[in-house]
């Protein structure tokens, strides 16, 4: 990913190239730069200038240097929301319904864009991601299907090619691993919900393929619109299930008083 510095081979020129790719999503948080000797050789630079470079990208706070672990992308993204405004939407999960309208509207644009700008390497990556969800799939891997699910998003958010588009998206899925509004895995628990996404996933990733922008947007917002009535249904039946439960627990010291007098009848 790295290219040779043709010119005027300056740590601001290092800086330049590697803030390039954090910003354009290529580098992305928690992602290891090579070793420095090996990105010394693949920028052409000598290795005072590498150091200073990334004295400059930490000092920036892009970058953070561990001890003996080597030079990792810092968490440049950040929290969508501030951690007493999440911590008060988990204990009062009222916005998810606001934060579904949000992702619905956010990924119908990103997949407007992407059926426009995709090129042939992002058409690949979302392949791969299609591919590998049909696995999970077949395999009943419901935690593999989760994380392939927001790795998609991501996918399609790239292939939009717009850095603010990118990187609000990425903000808006770290709250969906950290699973602040639903577990994700427990959707895959829904009788028809696993077929279900998976085929809206393929649609999407086809009208994308296809060119067709206002298509894939359509598909990208109906499957959002799927994926909350399911949220919603799998929420009924659970808690239609943990009634249930608790009535026939209730109901257990009945059932045995009358099983012991009906025993005590016969004996007699």
């Amino acid at each position: 990913m790295f290219q040779k510095i043709e010119h005027h081979r300056t740590a601001e020129a290092v800086v330049a190239q590697i803030e390039k790719l954090i910003l354009k999503g290529v580098l992305a948080s928690g992602d290891r730069l090579p070793p420095e000797r090996d990105l010394s050789a693949d920028l052409d630079v000598s290795r005072p200038v590498l150091r200073e470079a990334l004295k400059i990208l930490e000092d920036r706070q892009l970058v953070v240097s561990r001890q003996g672990g080597g030079t990792f992308i810092a968490d440049v993204v950040g929290p969508l929301f501030s951690d007493p405004l999440t911590a008060l939407i988990e204990r009062h999960p009222v916005a998810i319904a606001d934060y579904m309208e949000y992702r619905r509207d956010v990924e119908g644009l990103a997949a407007y864009y992407a059926a426009e700008r995709a090129t042939n390497a992002d058409i690949k990556i979302i392949d791969n991601l299609t591919s590998a969800m049909q696995v999970a799939f077949d395999d009943l891997n419901h935690e593999r299907e989760a994380f392939l699910d927001v790795e998609f998003h991501q996918a399609i958010g790239e292939a939009a090619h717009n850095t603010i588009l990118l990187h609000s998206l990425r903000a808006c899925y770290k709250l969906l691993k950290n699973g602040v509004f639903y577990n994700r895995e427990q959707l895959y628990n829904h009788p028809t919900a696993r077929r279900e996404v998976l085929r809206q996933h393929n649609e999407i990733a086809a009208k994308i393929k296809a060119g067709e922008p206002q298509a894939a947007r359509n598909a990208a917002e109906n499957h959002i619109n799927y994926v909350k009535a399911a949220i919603e249904d799998t929420k009924r039946m659970s808690e239609r299930q943990a009634l249930s439960e608790l009535r026939l627990k209730s109901r257990e010291p009945t059932a045995e008083a009358i099983s012991a007098s009906s025993a005590k009848g016969h004996s007699e």
